[in-house]
């Protein structure tokens, strides 16, 4: 199977997991997510000090900077088999 379509096969599957996984492994899987999708975070990281969530999102994208797409989608076909067991 092509890599795109496993990666949109563990895209569908990542919503259907038995457990929610903790915030730890959901920043890696949004992270994953968009480095796959759009390539390098771009902009400013949000200023604000009460917006953790956002924060938090910029900062684990950000840390995935120059990683390839084809790299992101890997991992995180990775990731999501790992999860499911």
């Amino acid at each position: 199977m092509e890599l795109k379509a496993q990666f949109e096969k563990a895209i569908t599957d990542s919503k259907s997991l038995t457990e929610k996984p903790g915030n730890d492994i959901l920043l890696q899987l949004y992270s994953l997510y968009k480095q796959s999708t759009e390539g390098d975070v771009s902009g400013e990281a949000p200023t604000n000090p009460f917006d953790f969530v956002n924060k938090a999102k910029y900062d684990a994208w950000s840390s995935l900077k120059g990683m390839t797409s084809e790299a992101g989608m890997q991992q995180y076909i990775d990731l999501v088999n790992k999860l499911k067991g």
